[in-house]
């Protein structure tokens, strides 16, 4: 693609601020948005992400100029997937208990990333704008000719094994594991492995409710957790190969869609605007803690976070814990045992979860609803009650949380694929009454 980049070149950093990007010098029309000619014969074409008349400051859109407009496509037709599930009604009711999955390996067949997908939990409703699901993703070949945009929510890739190629409508970004990439919801993308013939892993959250945002600092000031200026935003760069056919994939009320085009849809050669998509190293990521005595609670780790009409019951927050050191005095380390009225659904990219050093492996998934009791394992307690309290790096970890304010429902296929752990509960069952007078 003409005028591609990657991060490490010096993409434009800056979450929800506005940038403007042009893959050929003067393609961008300069003090109007929309003039009657558009440089070089191309398309003006706004993307909307909020409504026309969302306040001056939540308010997101794109201008893309492009040499021909989407409207240029074939009518859609119904696409199956036995596996990608939406909200609530997708889920499988099941008693307050723990769960958790081993990894889910790749698929012998070989699929691109859309073919890929494999919801495990779900709440809520796309079409009421509320709620989350839990997807994982394996792919093992591009997606060659076919691109895909979700109208019911963005989607947060969180790459687990292999790098990630992202295309989008506003450039290309690139992702390994450690790195997440943000696409806005109604944006076409595809996702290849960046190595060719390279399988990947991961994970994916689809956020229906209120866009992803940096959640309020309050009182720890105006520096700490993800920073603005480290969320990249791509240059512009177009399909500049000749016309051949395409297929476009939208999901469109929990149900998938195909429709062919003549031409390639990445063909936007400059645009402007706040809705962008956007990779993040959670590297950057600045931590904050106790100096002084217990453990504080996980949203001191959130990254983004999707409100809901309830102030600070989060549609949803995404949460990582990042190798961090630990300090506090005659503290228990890892995370307390625990009821959260949130419903927790956690995944680990690589290393150990310093609550749960063995049985929870990188590619897995664990879910604890609201109010389910949950924490560490018996060997994990056993080992923080007797550690010495010095100064320790907790390093070469990261694991997260996609935490929500809904019940989460697990499909029918995390329950009934094989992957589901029987006996997570048996990590707790050692746990003695050691209760003296």
């Amino acid at each position: 693609m003409t005028g591609s980049s990657t991060p490490a070149e010096g993409l434009h950093g800056g979450f929800g601020n506005h940038f403007s990007s042009e893959a050929v010098p003067g393609a961008l029309p300069q003090g109007r948005n929309s003039p009657q000619r558009a440089p070089f014969g191309l398309y003006a074409e706004l993307l909307s992400g909020t409504a026309f008349t969302a306040p001056r400051h939540a308010n997101q859109r794109t201008w893309l100029y492009r040499r021909q407009p989407s409207v240029r496509s074939g009518p859609y037709a119904p696409m199956a997937h036995a596996l990608l599930k939406t909200g609530s009604k997708d889920g499988v009711d099941i008693p307050p208990d723990p769960l958790r999955w081993h990894p889910i390996p790749l698929a012998n067949e070989s699929l691109d990333f859309v073919d890929g997908l494999r919801t495990m939990v779900v709440n809520g409703d796309p079409d009421a704008q509320t709620g989350v699901a839990v997807h994982l993703y394996g792919a093992s070949r591009p997606m060659g000719n076919r691109a895909f945009v979700d109208v019911d929510g963005e989607l947060l890739l969180i790459p687990q094994e292999g790098a990630l190629r992202v295309t989008t409508e506003l450039g290309v970004l690139h992702a390994a594991p450690g790195e997440i990439v943000l696409l806005p919801r109604g944006m076409l993308f595809k996702v290849d492995p960046a190595v060719p013939g390279e399988s990947v892993r991961g994970y994916v959250c689809e956020n229906y409710g209120a866009a992803f945002r940096l959640p309020e600092l309050g009182p720890i000031g105006s520096n700490g957790l993800a920073n603005t200026r480290d969320f990249l935003a791509p240059h512009a760069a177009y399909d500049d190969g000749p016309a051949q056919p395409w297929e476009l994939v939208r999901k469109f009320g929990g149900t998938l869609w195909r429709a062919p085009a003549q031409a390639s849809p990445f063909n936007v050669v400059a645009w402007h605007g706040n809705l962008t998509p956007y990779v993040y190293d959670t590297r950057r990521f600045n931590t904050i803690g106790t100096v002084s005595f217990d453990h504080p609670d996980p949203s001191i780790f959130t990254v983004l976070t999707s409100p809901s009409d309830t102030p600070g019951w989060a549609n949803c927050d995404f949460v990582i814990f990042p190798p961090r050191w630990m300090v506090a005095e005659d503290t228990f380390r890892p995370p307390w045992y625990h009821r959260n009225v949130m419903s927790e659904c956690m995944g680990l990219v690589h290393g150990q979860y310093d609550a749960k050093e063995e049985g929870f492996r990188p590619g897995g998934l664990s879910l604890h609803n609201s109010m389910v009791p949950h924490g560490p394992d018996a060997d994990a307690f056993n080992k923080a009650s007797a550690a010495e309290l010095a100064p320790r790096k907790l390093d070469n970890t990261l694991a997260f949380m996609v935490e929500s304010r809904w019940r989460l429902r697990p499909t029918a296929f995390a329950l009934n694929g094989g992957h589901l752990d029987k006996s997570y509960a048996d990590c707790w069952a050692p746990l003695q009454d050691n209760f003296k007078v």
